[in-house]
């Protein structure tokens, strides 16, 4: 089904994952909501959609001269009563602990934010500092925490961060678990797979909710993992098999250390595996985690299900007879001796094939930044239409994987919205986990 809307043709087909009903907001102020590192806006969909409000957006890629990300934020929600900023948000907190500038109050902070070096040094004039520049983000999230001590908090992030750096693994998400935990939260995470909860695209992300304790003290770990946390209830997974969680499963798997300096020298040194499963608890730095599957039996989406008509395409997403070679390289598999440009070296390359084209039965592979341009690529989805032609996929079809309206980042070039689309979030996942959030906030009394 397709309706017009104010940005464009709208596709909402019957008997999605997604295809939830607006909700009205259960909260006399519509449920406030920070939003950092925003990009085009994934979740502010969801999370309008569920109920909530967002009262401050933050989007600022400082790489860049223009910002279209921003741009085509502040395009839909510019008319809204909400702070659309566009600048650093290191600069935003600076100005805000001089008093020149606030923040508005708010129940949950939410934020998609890049999977970095968080490691923490002792500096001469604060009490945890960053070595070098690539933990910047995660602190500036906790300079607002720490000011703002909203009672939700709902992150996302790539699924390296539970294993990330190589040298030590598990590091930089222990880091910032201990540091929620001096903060007064009970953290969930869980790695999710948005096509195992029906979704059109096998997108995998780590989802982070963080809540002010509510009798914190009585929490189990595995109750909150399993049944009783929000990721729990808004993402089912299959129960432990039986007997696997005995009374003594209340015993955590290992505590973190609250020293953040001491836990960023030691942790993960051991060199073996991240300690960190796809699922788990923190509760007063005791972790308890486990690997999880989803469980989920509602309707599922398939790439095919969300293609334009072959006469809908145009003509430039077709890919030419005589780049097909090339295409067909790249996806198949290799076995090639090759020489290092630096050193002269020669070395074995292998490499596994890629679908060639992208099935249409199943969901689409991850979209990633680099999936614009008509060049030919390994990564770029390529489908057959039913003429027999190859073709890439379209702006409105990516956003259509990904859960966004038809034509949602239209007014940036074809290489941008697609590079907004590999930075953007499944909306269908943030919505159901909206839900849940606003009942959280709705039914529990947060503790001082």
């Amino acid at each position: 089904m397709q309706t017009a809307g104010a940005t464009g043709t709208i596709h909402t087909p019957t008997a999605t994952p997604d295809a939830l009903s607006p909700r009205e907001s259960v909260f006399p102020h519509g449920g406030r909501v920070v939003e950092l590192f925003a990009g085009v806006g994934g979740f502010r969909v969801g999370l309008e959609r569920s109920g909530w409000r967002i009262v401050f957006g933050n989007q600022w890629e400082p790489s860049t001269r223009v910002q279209h990300a921003f741009d085509c934020y502040h395009n839909h929600f510019g008319g809204s009563d909400s702070q659309d900023v566009n600048e650093d948000i290191a600069a935003v907190l600076d100005a805000v602990n001089r008093g020149e500038r606030t923040i508005p109050e708010h129940e949950l902070l939410v934020g998609g934010f890049p999977c970095q070096d968080y490691s923490v040094a002792k500096l001469l004039n604060q009490a945890h500092g960053i070595q070098g520049k690539k933990g910047v983000l995660w602190w500036q999230i906790h300079r607002l925490l720490e000011k703002s001590r909203p009672p939700l908090v709902f992150l996302e992030n790539v699924d390296r961060l539970l294993k990330s750096p190589a040298r030590q693994r598990g590091r930089d998400f222990a880091i910032m678990l201990s540091s929620m935990s001096a903060l007064g939260y009970v953290v969930e995470w869980r790695m999710v797979n948005a096509a195992d909860y029906g979704f059109p695209q096998r997108r995998r992300r780590v989802f982070i909710i963080g809540r002010r304790r509510f009798d914190g003290d009585s929490l189990q770990g595995p109750d909150v993992l399993y049944r009783e946390g929000v990721l729990a209830r808004a993402l089912p997974i299959a129960p432990p098999a039986e007997g696997s969680l005995p009374d003594a499963e209340a015993t955590p798997d290992f505590l973190l250390d609250e020293d953040l300096v001491r836990l960023t020298n030691a942790f993960g040194t051991s060199a073996g595996p991240s300690p960190f499963q796809n699922g788990g608890v923190m509760i007063k730095r005791a972790v308890w985690t486990r690997p999880v599957v989803a469980d989920f039996e509602g309707p599922r989406q398939t790439l095919g299900d969300l293609l334009l008509d072959e006469s809908e395409v145009p003509t430039e997403y077709f890919i030419p007879e005589e780049q097909l070679d090339a295409w067909r390289y790249l996806k198949g598999a290799k076995r090639e001796e090759r020489t290092h440009k630096a050193s002269g070296a020669k070395y074995h390359y292998n490499e596994g094939p890629l679908p060639f084209p992208d099935p249409l039965d199943r969901p689409a592979r991850t979209v990633l930044t680099a999936e614009g341009g008509t060049s030919p690529s390994r990564f770029k989805h390529v489908v057959q239409t039913p003429s027999g032609r190859y073709r890439r996929l379209t702006p409105v079809e990516l956003e259509r994987i990904n859960g966004f309206p038809d034509g949602w980042t239209e007014g940036l070039s074809p290489t941008k919205r697609a590079f907004c689309m590999g930075n953007a979030l499944v909306v269908g996942l943030v919505e159901r986990v909206g839900r849940v959030l606003a009942e959280e906030l709705a039914g529990v009394t947060i503790s001082a």
